[in-house]
């Protein structure tokens, strides 16, 4: 193209000296008044760009290479035009060469509703505006940058388009709201960003965006363009399905960390992969669901993902976006529902992210009696804050909207609701009413819960609270928190505590296994062997089993089957499937070297046919939430460390006898009050020899009946450290 030189025509020297001064003052809140397209004092139009450093720019208009005037010395250039010039007649070149149209020709990409509704708090669909969001707008391709940061005295987009120089693209203030905007036409996916921010004190800090939806790989952390369309989805039945679920259906989750389930020759395996083999595995086991440690962005591998950089992105190491959505979708494919960790409790203080973001408290608190969290040093968000509140609800339902996410797993819950969690005296502050508890977290569980079971009906979301809190599964409209499920932590505790026991004491303590019942309708449970109980010392669950190595290998194939038996929903960990010796380690991945052994093959053998055994009988989950479903038939033998009880579907004939028997002893007549029953039926034992079982032979159960010819006992074999299951078929 030929390089016409444009007549002068341009500003005078003070006028341009009072720009550059407007652009490092007030100009900063309004980049777009002084550049773009612009009146000089003397009635020309011109084309103002701002570029420090350059001695020569360029810029095309009307298909022509136009040189301009540098009309101060710090950068500013202009070229003269004719007073009907559009942004459609001319385009720029940013440092890198990209030859856009002018960003400071644009009208705002955020309207009045959205400030509204963000100040309200909101504002649901915040991931379809904030961030770096690809648009068209005003007929243009480009990018949409906004971001919250009230009391910044600037903000920039610096990029690999403009060499990370934070002059180049100052954003435009949205006045009182707090919100930074500006459009770079022409930036497509896989353009790398972040906001400088220049704070009321002029520190400069250079921040990744709170609502990138892709990053660079750690330890790098700009953002990166994404589009969030390009996968086409698979799902639709399931999807279909999911809306008419309810709490009344099998689920045994299956407890994941992507990075160290598998490995390919020692590194990250990509989502598609896992998925891939996930789902294979998954159906083969028996498990409906995935419950994935989080994946959200994060700079540290030892977090395991708790501390969170990156709420609206999937992790980069395993993957892109549309990679991650593959993942969820061939899940679902298989019939396997995924279950997300969320950490809305706490974030890190890592400098390049939310920490201190606009200079100031801006999601946290400034007071680190309740900004700081002495447990895991992090920060705890400001919950009182709506917009704080509207960033993190958000955050919830970008995870189901974007990627189909069947249920959110709600990290560290009693941490958010009591004020003194993990504190000592005089290190917290009351709430307005003296008390311990977090009245505006207890306000956002509420919110969040009632927002994403209005949007997304099926969802379910799941409280890790540690705590006699009360209702938090009860619904909203009767005081509850609104949660489906809680995770059974003292029954978690309880049992593991129990079975570490060698059997000759475990007599003394059976209410370790019965206690559990007096509260277990109190709220809707998940019975749980978590990752939190074989790591940091507390060895496998296998090293956690007493006795030589035939009596491990039979607790464990125990322990599993008294948690199915139970009420309530069902997590494993992964590797507890396989009976692993050795603790959970996030750099390595599950030792599946350990099946070429019979026991270990065995327990898998066991655990995958209970699972399966599981779903097909609804007398196991059917009614898990209530005592309809549950009914104790003995409880009182701690001499033999045996209970047993009944399994039953509501308003159904249908039941199943489980009993469990906590001793390496085999008992020939063992005798249980079974009253009304003619006939037991055994359908599961986990002292099978294919489990690696002991091989006694066992006989039929007999009923007796009186002289009335009415049942009221049953005569059972009754095998070691074994769970064994009957149908019952009733008088």
């Amino acid at each position: 193209m030929k390089i016409i030189e444009q007549g002068r025509g341009v500003s005078s020297q003070p006028e341009a000296e009072q720009i550059v001064s407007s652009l490092a003052s007030s100009g900063r809140y309004n980049p777009h008044h002084v550049l773009g397209i612009h009146t000089t004092a003397s009635g020309q139009t011109v084309i103002r760009l701002f570029r420090p450093g350059a001695e020569r720019m360029h810029i095309e208009l009307h298909g022509y290479i136009v040189e301009m005037h540098r009309v101060h010395h710090a950068g500013l250039f202009e070229v003269p035009v004719p007073s009907t010039i559009t942004f459609h007649d001319y385009r720029i070149f940013h440092t890198s060469g990209l030859l856009a149209h002018d960003p400071y020709a644009f009208w705002p990409t955020v309207g009045e509703i959205d400030l509204y509704l963000f100040g309200k708090g909101t504002h649901y669909d915040l991931y379809r505006k904030f961030g770096g969001r690809l648009m068209h707008h005003q007929g243009v391709s480009g990018v949409a940058f906004t971001v919250w940061a009230p009391s910044a005295q600037s903000v920039s987009v610096v990029s690999d388009i403009n060499h990370w120089e934070g002059r180049a693209l100052p954003m435009r203030s949205l006045g009182s709201s707090g919100i930074w905007e500006l459009f770079v036409p022409g930036l497509s996916a896989g353009a790398m960003y972040k906001f400088e921010v220049i704070t009321a004190t002029g520190q400069r800090l250079l921040k990744t965006d709170p609502l990138g939806l892709g990053f660079e790989m750690r330890p790098k952390s700009a953002a990166v363009v994404v589009d969030p369309l390009r996968h086409t989805w698979h799902d639709q039945q399931w999807m279909e399905d999911r809306r008419h679920a309810t709490v009344h259906r099998p689920m045994t989750i299956y407890e994941v960390h992507l990075g160290s389930w598998k490995r390919d020759n020692g590194l990250f395996m990509n989502y598609r992969q896992i998925g891939e083999e996930l789902a294979a595995y998954c159906t083969e086991m028996g498990f409906t669901h995935v419950e994935l440690m989080p994946v959200a962005e994060h700079p540290l591998d030892e977090s395991w993902g708790y501390q969170v950089t990156g709420y609206f992105a999937p992790t980069s190491r395993f993957g892109t976006f549309e990679d991650f959505q593959y993942f969820v979708d061939i899940l679902h494919q298989h019939h396997i529902g995924v279950i997300l960790d969320w950490v809305p409790g706490h974030f890190p203080t890592d400098d390049f992210a939310l920490a201190r973001f606009d200079g100031t408290a801006l999601y946290e608190h400034e007071d680190p009696r309740q900004g700081f969290h002495p447990h895991w040093n992090t920060l705890i968000f400001n919950f009182g804050r709506r917009e704080v509140g509207n960033f993190l609800i958000a955050s919830a339902l970008f995870w189901l909207d974007l990627f189909h996410i069947d249920g959110l797993r709600v990290d560290a819950v009693a941490s958010m609701l009591y004020l003194d969690y993990g504190r000592e005296e005089g290190q917290w502050i009351p709430n307005q009413w003296g008390g311990k508890e977090n009245v505006d977290a207890i306000e956002f569980l509420r919110h969040s819960n009632s927002v994403i079971h209005e949007r997304f009906p099926g969802v379910l979301t799941i409280a890790e609270e540690s705590t006699s809190f009360a209702s938090i599964t009860h619904p909203l409209n009767c005081s509850g928190m609104g949660f489906d499920f809680k995770w059974n932590m003292g029954w978690m505790n309880d049992t593991l505590r129990y079975i570490q026991k060698e059997p000759i004491f475990r007599s003394y303590h059976q209410n370790e296994l019965t206690f559990g019942l007096l509260y277990a309708f109190s709220e809707k449970f998940v019975s749980v062997l978590s990752h939190d109980e074989v790591v940091h010392g507390k060895k496998s669950l296998l090293s956690k089993m007493p006795g030589d190595v035939w009596q491990k290998f039979a607790n464990l194939r125990l322990l599993y089957s008294y948690m199915i038996c139970q009420p309530g929903k069902k997590l494993l960990f992964m590797g507890g499937e396989i009976a692993q010796w050795d603790e959970w380690w996030a750099g390595g991945e599950v030792q599946w070297s350990l099946l070429q052994f019979p026991y270990h093959h065995g327990v898998q053998k066991c655990i995958r046919d209970i699972n399966h055994f599981y779903q097909h009988h609804a007398a196991l989950f059917a009614d898990d939430t209530s005592f309809h479903g549950f009914e104790w038939v003995d409880f009182s033998d701690s001499a033999n460390s045996v209970i047993c009880y009944l399994r039953k579907v509501p308003n159904s004939d249908k039941a199943l006898f489980c009993i469990h028997n906590f001793t390496p002893s085999f008992f020939d007549h063992y005798i249980v009050p079974l009253k009304h029953v003619r006939r037991l039926h055994e359908v599961f034992n986990t002292d099978d020899m294919e489990y690696g079982g002991s091989g006694k032979i066992r006989w039929a159960a007999c009923c007796h009946a009186d002289q009335h010819g009415n049942f009221f006992q049953a005569d059972i074999s009754l095998s070691p450290l074994a769970t064994t299951i009957y149908e019952v078929e009733w008088q």
